[in-house]
């Protein structure tokens, strides 16, 4: 993904509190005025986080001081050196304005394609002979709640077996129109892939042969892998005894 965490741990414990790892809480700890949410500070946070998994509230983790900012990557600048330049020009001769913008973090390569072109510029780098891109191994959702108009976002892992590359793809759609052209025709292996997505999150694939619920029954109601979707649940029996569901079971502040 082109969007990553930096972490930090918040005003460490001291005195009777402490304990052995930083950012460790005891369950009986209060909530401070410290543990108020945080504005995002710069053009590239997107937002800020506490805790391991939440923003404070019920996390189970015993990391509630760590502090994450949820960093969008830039676009890469000036030449990226091996092949990606190739590709990426290559593709751009394929296909008019193709790119949002060009990530190149960690050594590897993502495209942000607008989804108005990604039916073209995904057949364009599998046929193309300078690219051959001829194996999608995956796709999947992401749900950011916090990109207006951009929450909903696929994420496509593509691999060239001639040319022995790896290449990431980005699209993205609103919440409130969350379609995507179906790249099955091209890559067929992708078709399990977008119902799973579809599946956890929503998002639409036009053209897909049948998109229907692959993990989920065929009744129910949501798509469990949103931000917003909700973590109610039923209580579970085992040999006599019931564990709460999710929402109710015990939190470490």
């Amino acid at each position: 993904m082109c969007i990553r965490d930096r972490k930090t741990v918040d005003q460490p414990i001291t005195g009777a509190d402490s304990a052995p790892s930083a950012g460790l809480e005891r369950e009986d700890a209060q909530p401070t005025d410290e543990l108020k949410p945080l504005t995002p500070a710069g053009p590239d946070v997107m937002s800020v986080r506490r805790g391991m998994w939440s923003a404070g509230t019920g996390d189970t983790s015993g990391y509630g001081r760590i502090v994450r900012e949820v960093v969008v990557a830039t676009p890469a600048a000036g030449p990226l050196g091996s092949w990606y330049d190739s590709v990426r020009d290559r593709l751009a001769t394929l296909v008019a304005d193709p790119f949002v913008k060009v990530v190149f973090e960690y050594g590897e390569l993502t495209f942000h394609i607008p989804r108005e072109k990604l039916a073209e510029a995904m057949w364009a780098l599998r046929d193309d002979a300078l690219l051959r891109f001829e194996f999608c191994a995956s796709v999947s959702g992401v749900h950011y709640p916090e990109q207006a108009g951009a929450e909903l976002h696929v994420v496509y892992h593509l691999q060239s077996m001639t040319h022995n590359r790896r290449l990431r793809v980005e699209t993205a759609c609103p919440d409130a129109d969350p379609h995507v052209p179906s790249v099955v025709a091209t890559y067929p292996a992708a078709d399990w892939h977008e119902r799973e997505t579809w599946d956890m999150f929503g998002i639409i694939f036009d053209g897909h042969p049948h998109l229907t619920r692959i993990l989920m029954p065929d009744d129910w109601v949501g798509h469990p892998q949103r931000k917003d979707y909700p973590l109610g649940g039923i209580p579970i029996e085992y040999k006599g005894t019931t564990v709460p569901p999710v929402d109710e079971r015990r939190s470490y502040r």
